[in-house]
């Protein structure tokens, strides 16, 4: 895919268009190179809760193999139960599901979907403010190349009572399991000595729905805060977790925030260092900043702890719902590439006394803390080496979305939104593709505003390294108002001209006619005076010449 860098960082008035206003159409079906789950409720509504019963029957051959919905050999065919899920995206018109396999006799079961690892729970997540439709997958393939764990993920369509209902995501649940957040069992009798101590799952993420049991912080987000924080548990389950499970999990967590609390929470003995998993909260943070995640630290935020036999620890993670980061968000600056979001959640009067979502206290501790932004810096400066580059990130976007190019257009018929505004978009692409260049142009904002923060240099001088070869590189912003920025390569000291044509060959500007040296340069291009239109960038070095074309509007 071509990397057109299309976007603009204003804030932009969208005309909001009613969800329910857009209506669905109806699409027909018949073959897929992705996985086919067909789902029969046998005529009953699915519930937000409890799950009710249903027949599942799922098409997938091999990996790119054509699956035909009258196809007769399943991957599976059997019961599930299934149940809604989501809080906010609960009032889009496309659902998603939480689904669990289970046995002739009623009770789970476990499955290798679609290859995974074995395991009965199951979500469906739904692509629908997310019009890329990648956003989560990528930030769960970008966790896991840190070393942490997050769900694996498989493209697959949907047809629900025999209706098409669009692409989506299976997803691995978050549980404990020796596959996905791997620590010990707790089950009901563990209520004495090594046994009690872990593992666990808790969270921090909204109280809507049945299970939000859990504790209040004693500690509330900063001084004269009108809000508690609320901790919720998640694993053992909410129906299982006995009294003492309960309370020695919530003692924990109390006393590791009564260390961030004291005068000493930095020390390397009784600080800190000693009660959490520093590397952990480390790759939190950076992944929550590299993507802006608007939901940082506040909303399906998870936390886990195993047996102290096994590590006595708190972690952070897994990372869960990031489908409004990278750029897909109308408030709380999330639009806009620069800047630190912690910092706008800690600043802003507003958020800080309207919202109460707000983030615990010890994230400001520990971002004061010197010996962890250095670990910061330190994690920073070893990832832009390898996943935290345009190279890697885009290479997996785009092979994500060569995946499901079929299955996206069908998707989009089922669910025409890409002309209009979903909550809570920055920005209408009006395209699929326009949708794949903001978020690659933004993403490439993002890494050089990161880059200047924290004070890293992208190319250093090697003296060994070959010259770049002769490129032009396509300007950024595109489209761009009133100015942009050209950067090009040359290979050797020489004579280069660049120069900016309009559609009908007139030459308009001459950025450089001039000895330069080998290497990188960069210049910027003001349109100040000339109408909306199509550019062109002419770049001559020798017998070596490029055009990049450029769009300027108004």
């Amino acid at each position: 895919m071509k990397h057109n860098y299309c976007i603009t960082f204003t804030v932009t008035l969208f005309v909001l268009v009613l969800q329910f206003s857009l209506r669905a159409q109806t699409v027909n079906l018949t073959s897929s190179k992705l996985p086919i789950f067909i789902i029969d409720t046998h005529g009953a509504e699915i519930p937000d809760e409890p799950k009710i019963s249903a027949g599942l029957k799922v098409l997938y051959k091999t990996s790119g193999a054509i699956n035909y919905v009258t196809d007769t050999a399943f991957h599976y065919k059997g019961t599930i139960g299934i149940e809604k899920r989501g809080s906010s995206s609960a009032g889009y018109p496309k659902k998603q599901y939480g689904i669990e396999i289970r046995n002739s006799a009623g009770s789970d079961s476990d499955f290798s979907m679609l290859g995974l690892p074995a395991e009965s729970d199951w979500v469906l997540y739904a692509p629908y403010s997310d019009k890329s439709c990648v956003r989560d997958v990528l930030m769960y393939n970008l966790a896991r190349q840190l070393g942490q764990y997050a769900s694996r993920s498989r493209y697959c369509e949907v047809i629900l009572n025999g209706e098409y209902q669009g692409l989506y995501v299976l997803l691995e649940k978050i549980k404990r399991d020796k596959n996905r957040v791997n620590i010990s069992k707790c089950e009901a009798p563990d209520t004495t000595g090594d046994a009690l101590t872990g593992g666990y799952i808790y969270k921090l993420d909204k109280t809507t729905g049945a299970d939000i049991q859990g504790w209040t912080s004693p500690y509330r987000p900063f001084t004269g805060s009108p809000f508690t924080i609320y901790y919720q548990y998640h694993y053992p389950k909410q129906e299982d977790i006995a009294a003492k499970q309960k309370s020695y999990i919530q003692t924990t967590v109390s006393a590791f925030e009564t260390i961030m609390n004291s005068s000493s929470y930095a020390d390397t003995g009784k600080g800190y260092p000693s009660v959490i998993d520093v590397n952990s909260f480390v790759d939190n943070f950076l992944l929550n900043e590299f993507c802006k995640n608007v939901d940082a630290y506040r909303l399906s935020s998870y936390f886990y702890k195993d047996k102290n036999s096994k590590n006595s620890k708190i972690f952070a993670g897994p990372i869960w719902d990031y489908n409004i980061c990278f750029g897909n968000a109308d408030y709380y600056n999330g639009w806009d590439p620069e800047g630190l979001h912690y910092t706008y959640l800690t600043t802003n009067t507003q958020f800080l006394y309207e919202d109460s979502n707000q983030p615990p206290f010890w994230w400001k501790k520990l971002l004061a803390d010197n010996i962890f932004k250095q670990k910061i810096l330190t994690r920073y400066t070893a990832l832009r080496k390898t996943v935290f580059t345009d190279k890697y990130m885009f290479g997996i976007i785009d092979s994500l979305s060569s995946t499901m190019i079929e299955a996206r257009i069908r998707n989009f018929q089922k669910w025409p939104i890409l002309t209009s505004y979903v909550w809570p978009n920055h920005y209408i692409g009006n395209t699929y593709e326009n949708e794949i260049s903001y978020l690659e142009a933004w993403i490439h904002a993002r890494i050089n505003w990161l880059d200047s923060y924290f004070g890293y240099t992208a190319i250093e001088h090697d003296p060994l390294q070959k010259p770049a070869a002769f490129s032009l590189e396509q300007n950024f912003p595109n489209p761009f108002n009133p100015s942009t920025k050209l950067k090009y390569h040359v290979p050797q000291v020489g004579k280069v001209s660049l120069q900016i044509y309009d559609v009908l060959g007139n030459k308009i500007q001459v950025l450089v006619d001039d000895i330069v040296e080998q290497g990188t340069h960069e210049i910027t291009f003001n349109a100040d005076n000339l109408p909306s239109g199509v550019y062109f960038a002419h770049l001559t070095a020798g017998a070596s010449r490029q055009v990049i074309k450029m769009l300027l509007l108004r």
